[in-house]
């Protein structure tokens, strides 16, 4: 069967890369053209357009590039008629997302939704939208499906969270192969994650390297995102104990003390690896002043927070995110009493979170919906 998938940010990708191979095992006849990034392609999947060059974050920003958004939805359109699948597969990305679904509803294609938007945040008023164009959607947090079922009456599949498969499926790392083949030392790691879009780097990363040298007796890894250039990042970079790791983040989560992460997917993922973070977020005054009106009902930004319901991860937001604060909570990431902490919780997190086999539930439910 034919199968089109829309992913538009690097946490689409994966999610989408692990879904195709699910599909690829239970389908013998599976055909799949994607919009997605290079995990979907090494897949064997023909990727129609790469995610880098879809992402637009903040209200600014896409008010800016609204012209290209405006031209990929007409060429996506007109791609998947030429394609005529047996269902089109929506990965996040709401915006873009949603309108393809609203066209393709008219149209007659099959529609699936994996990984909702956040509507239970901010743009709830989406939900009538969802439930007039969508077949089947299919949620990766716990409380997605009360929201969805008890609040709207609208049924949803919870299949658990496929970074738990992600994760436990890689390989393991060999910590001294890898601190060789990188150049680092024996120093104690400590992994900056600054995001995967160029504006949210620009805003986050001077401030994550002013840890530098604060903590003299670590060595600070930046995990760069596989959508940018390694060039991209050395005008940040200007001291000797300053790494950087080029789509290797899991491997870098791996080996790591401790971690500062921009709000996002990579806050789950760090702590699924059980690495005590500091999570930060620091976007355009205007975009920030536009959400913080927008976003209701909710007290965090990160997974983790949400998730579990109470701040087991500091957030820096905004102002917050200074020099001064993010040098005081990564000296607290580091003590012992907070590590036993962190670790505990992030048991209870993942148990949460329910077991392995999200990607595989996924494809079975598409497959047996098409047949």
């Amino acid at each position: 069967m034919k199968y089109y998938i829309i992913a538009g940010e690097a946490s689409g990708d994966l999610h989408g890369s692990n879904l195709i191979k699910a599909l690829q095992k239970i389908d013998v006849d599976v055909q799949i053209r994607a919009w997605g990034g290079d995990l979907m392609e090494q897949k064997g999947v023909e990727l129609v357009k790469h995610y880098r060059d879809l992402a637009f974050m903040g209200f600014l920003e896409v008010i800016m590039n609204i012209r290209t958004i405006m031209k990929n939805l007409s060429f996506c359109k007109r791609d998947i008629e030429e394609f005529n699948p047996d269902c089109i597969i929506f990965i996040d990305y709401p915006g873009f997302n949603l309108r393809i679904a609203k066209w393709a509803r008219k149209k007659g294609y099959q529609t699936h939704y994996y990984i909702s938007p956040q509507i239970w945040a901010w743009k709830e008023n989406r939900i009538h939208a969802i439930k007039r164009d969508v077949d089947k959607m299919y949620v990766i947090l716990p409380f997605e499906k009360s929201f969805y079922e008890d609040k709207h009456s609208y049924p949803v599949e919870f299949v658990g969270h496929p970074l738990i498969d992600a994760i436990y499926s890689r390989k393991q790392v060999d910590e001294y192969q890898f601190r060789a083949e990188n150049e680092l030392s024996e120093k104690p790691i400590i992994a900056l994650l600054p995001g995967s879009r160029k504006q949210e780097i620009r805003k986050m990363l001077e401030v994550m390297l002013s840890l530098v040298s604060e903590f003299p007796g670590h060595q600070f890894v930046i995990g760069g995102a596989p959508g940018l250039p390694k060039s991209f990042y050395n005008q940040y970079i200007r001291n000797s104990e300053v790494h950087m790791v080029h789509n290797k983040t899991y491997d870098l989560l791996s080996v790591a003390t401790a971690a500062v992460v921009t709000s996002g997917t990579a806050t789950l993922e760090t702590a699924l690896f059980k690495v005590p973070e500091v999570v930060c977020y620091k976007g355009s005054w205007l975009s920030y002043q536009i959400g913080k009106r927008l976003v209701k009902n909710i007290e965090y930004i990160s997974l983790v927070n949400l998730i579990m319901d109470k701040p087991v991860v500091t957030e820096l937001i905004q102002n917050e995110m200074n020099p001064v604060r993010l040098k005081q909570e990564v000296g607290l990431l580091l003590d012992e009493f907070e590590r036993t902490r962190f670790f505990m919780n992030y048991y209870e997190l993942e148990k949460i979170l329910g077991g392995r086999g999200a990607s595989e539930k996924v494809a079975e439910l598409i497959y047996n919906s098409i047949n």
